[in-house]
């Protein structure tokens, strides 16, 4: 959090008013609090003795149940970035570690839901816990309006983001026009 800290500190200080170094300070606390929360990924992986990406498709799982739409393995594999048959590989490693579960909860039952275990669920709460609280406190000083614009600005970058990797990185990196790679 360091890095975010920094950002912070340059930005109140009056290291620069303009719009652009605005931005700039803005765009580095948004890959500082990448940079972390990948951090507490990898140190969640470590606490459960797991690899990281194995952490990483667990975190994903318990999210989306949270949100009350858990997940098929097709959707795990978009959203940790891995082909179908290595997300195979790592539910299947996941289940036998007792920390995930495959359902069959739609009428078509070829459809697999995937459900963290009941005993994951609280060592999942235990570790993320205080990372929730600190969030809650720290967002609690913003009013619901800015909240919501909050919302939306996060929002926009995620569907901007989403878009570029969908179609100019859609191949591992941009088209370079005039003379270089194109896609």
């Amino acid at each position: 959090m360091a890095n975010a800290d920094a950002a912070a500190d340059r930005t109140d200080s009056g290291g620069g008013d303009d719009d652009a170094t605005r931005v700039d300070h803005l765009m580095d606390g948004l890959r500082a609090f990448g940079a972390n929360y990948t951090e507490f990924t990898r140190r969640f992986a470590t606490w459960l003795g797991l690899h990281s990406t194995d952490a990483a498709a667990l975190v994903e799982i318990l999210y989306a149940e949270d949100q009350g739409t858990p997940l098929s393995p097709a959707r795990l594999s978009e959203r940790v970035s891995l082909s179908s048959g290595a997300t195979a590989i790592l539910l299947k490693r996941l289940e036998q570690a007792g920390h995930i579960v495959r359902t069959r909860e739609s009428t078509d039952r070829r459809v697999v839901t995937l459900r963290s275990s009941p005993e994951i669920r609280p060592r999942a709460e235990a570790f993320f816990g205080p990372y929730a609280e600190r969030m809650a406190e720290a967002m609690s000083a913003y009013s619901p309006q800015e909240i919501r614009r909050f919302e939306d600005f996060i929002g926009r970058l995620r569907s901007t983001m989403d878009a570029l990797l969908a179609d100019e990185y859609r191949d591992g990196g941009p088209a370079v026009r005039d003379g270089g790679p194109t896609a």
